[in-house]
């Protein structure tokens, strides 16, 4: 053949593979074995070109080790929950789960035109009762081993939509949908103790090294973010406030003390110190704006309490403050500010004329303080009788001397916080739980499963629409008959990706989420391939179900995925206006009509050149 003909020669042989069910893998391999896993797609309606290079190393894998003699298990899904199946709801009046489905339809369709070589009769898809049913299971397990609870998250509210925003959703503090300014909330929350497992998500990216980019590897390590430090008590008028430091060595330099605006004590040091009134025009200003913003700030700013804490090692008084800097949800919601050693703290006591007292300064010699913090280490001044020590040996006699005191104690922290995964929205898997006035939160029981999503529900844009079905809400309690209520939020979509490869081992199970046995056959993935945009929260939460699987016996591996290949990202060529119009021999001085009539020329003579 002078040309290739993609439609007269593909069709025929990928229909011979199908019929020949040549890329069907076996139940459970008995050696062998190798697992090649794309990261499953969303269908949102149609391939696009970062989903075809995903999947064509993946295939490239698959067939080669295929060829090789290997058990090759290469499977496809979908990822199928999510808030745009809930906008096309909303915004053309067709119900999420026929878009959704309809979406999966078309582009499984493009994945087989493509020839890929997917053992389709593993297909899942998360919104599907019968894969969903098994993350209420693993839910209601997590419940039953205190891995799960539920608490007051403070969240981005819009009050028109009465919805929860993510910080993606906040534009400029307002609402991506309709345009409200955000406050910031206190909700009832569910929560996955993911904390429980810090120690272990760290420790055992040791495995992984040489396997995973590095630069992956280094982002999960910051984002669970272990310190080693002192928990420190400052006695405010009201009571002590606890702060959390790397940095005990620099305590003699604390010179004020900040507290997130949400800090319960806040409003109350306020109060005490006659200044409530800017702190309610602070916190209102402050509550408007997400968390990104908040910890991307250029301007630091904030409002006096009108009261003082004492520093525990020298019993100075020391200003109390309130910041947009400091965060409620990080650490212990206060710091004691040192602005000699922190940037951020040099920045603010700049802003409003605080005092700022050198206590580390460099082994080589001087720093100016008048141009910025010094953030190394050195020998301590102006430290007591710590002056003199390096200022490594007195985080440690400092740490000593607090702990010998009753003032402090040494504490090892993490970035990590847990997972928030309460979402108040329609399109994603019910939350296993009822309310009732008797009992209590009761768990819906095991073989009630699935809570189905109901279908009478109503797509406003505002308020969650599981709300207002009656027939969803309303339900006895299973433990007394009486009268009782649903949960109506809905998970986090990231729970229904954090195990989706182990039931690609065993997709038909009606009895369990996945068969061990054969889990243990497949896993681990041996070459997951995806997107680096990735690299912290899906996979950190992979991870973090396979060790959970793991401890309730489902499985008996440590980390899920062998290998994992971050494909680059597709992007369009840009070139600069001034570039184009160089080209077309033209300048900025040209009005529009010249350049339309040259394009129009240059198409015509040099489609190339275009």
């Amino acid at each position: 053949m002078e040309n290739y003909d993609p439609k007269a020669i593909e069709g025929k042989w990928q229909k011979r593979w199908e019929d020949l069910k040549l890329f069907k893998s076996e139940e459970k391999p008995t050696e062998d074995k190798a697992y090649v896993l794309e990261m499953f797609p969303y269908p949102s309606g149609r391939i696009h070109m970062g989903h075809v290079r995903n999947y064509t190393i993946g295939d490239a894998i698959a067939r080669f080790l295929k060829m090789k003699g290997k058990k090759v298990l290469h499977p496809m899904g979908w990822d199928a929950f999510g808030l745009p199946a809930e906008n096309a709801a909303i915004k053309q009046g067709i119900h999420p789960a026929k878009w959704t489905y309809e979406n999966i339809d078309y582009m499984r369709n493009q994945l087989k035109i493509l020839g890929l070589s997917y053992d389709w009769d593993r297909e899942v898809a998360t919104c599907d009762p019968e894969y969903y049913r098994w993350n209420q299971w693993i839910f209601l397990k997590m419940l039953e081993k205190g891995i799960a609870y539920r608490k007051k998250a403070l969240v981005n509210w819009c009050p028109h939509d009465q919805t929860v925003l993510a910080n993606e959703q906040v534009i400029d503090g307002r609402c991506w949908r309709c345009g409200t300014p955000i406050v910031q909330k206190e909700v009832p929350s569910w929560f996955l103790k993911i904390t429980a497992y810090a120690e272990d998500l760290l420790k055992d990216l040791e495995k992984l090294e040489g396997k995973w980019p590095k630069q992956v590897i280094i982002q999960q390590r910051n984002w669970i973010g272990r310190s080693e430090g002192a928990l420190v008590k400052f006695k405010t008028p009201v009571g002590d406030v606890e702060i959390f430091t790397t940095r005990p060595d620099t305590l003699f330099g604390a010179t004020f003390m900040v507290l997130a605006p949400e800090h319960p004590m806040a409003r109350e040091l306020a109060k005490e110190g006659g200044r409530e009134k800017e702190f309610e025009e602070f916190f209102k200003k402050v509550s408007s704006m997400s968390t990104r913003e908040r910890t991307t700030l250029k301007e630091k700013e904030g409002v006096f309490l009108g009261v003082y804490a004492e520093n525990p090692v020298n019993g100075e008084k020391i200003p109390i403050w309130s910041a947009n800097y400091v965060l409620y949800e990080y650490g212990t919601g206060a710091i004691m500010a040192v602005p000699a050693h922190d940037q951020r703290d040099w920045e603010f006591a700049k802003k409003y004329g605080l005092k700022i007292v050198p206590v580390v300064i460099p082994e080589e010699g001087e720093w100016d303080f008048e141009k910025g913090a010094y953030e190394g280490p050195g020998k301590l001044v102006n430290s007591g009788d710590f002056s003199g020590m390096d200022s490594q040996k007195a985080k440690e006699e400092i740490t000593r001397w607090l702990e010998k005191r009753g003032l402090g104690e040494r504490k090892i922290t993490y970035r990590l916080r847990d997972w928030n995964i309460s979402r108040q929205r329609y399109w994603g898997t019910p939350i296993p739980v009822i309310y009732c006035e008797k009992c209590g939160i009761v768990p819906v029981p095991e073989e009630d499963l699935p809570v189905k999503l109901p279908l009478d529900v109503e797509f406003s844009g505002r308020g969650n629409p599981l709300e207002t079905s009656e027939e969803f809400l309303n339900t006895p309690c299973p433990k007394c008959g009486s009268p009782a209520r649903r949960e109506t939020d809905t998970m986090d979509t990231f729970f229904d990706s954090s195990w989706y490869f182990l039931r690609f081992c065993d997709p038909k199970n009606e009895k369990m989420p996945f068969d061990p046995e054969k889990a243990k056959a497949w896993m681990p993935v041996d070459f997951y391939i995806g997107g680096i945009e990735h690299a912290v929260l899906h996979l950190l939460y992979a991870r973090f179900f396979q060790k959970f699987l793991r401890d309730i016996g489902l499985s008996d591996l440590d980390e899920p995925f062998e290998r994992l290949i971050t494909q680059g990202m597709v992007l369009k060529k840009w070139v600069s206006v001034g570039r184009v119009l160089e080209a077309l021999g033209l300048s900025e001085e040209d009005d529009l009509e010249k350049l339309i009539e040259k394009l129009k020329e240059v198409v015509h003579h040099d489609e190339q050149r275009v």
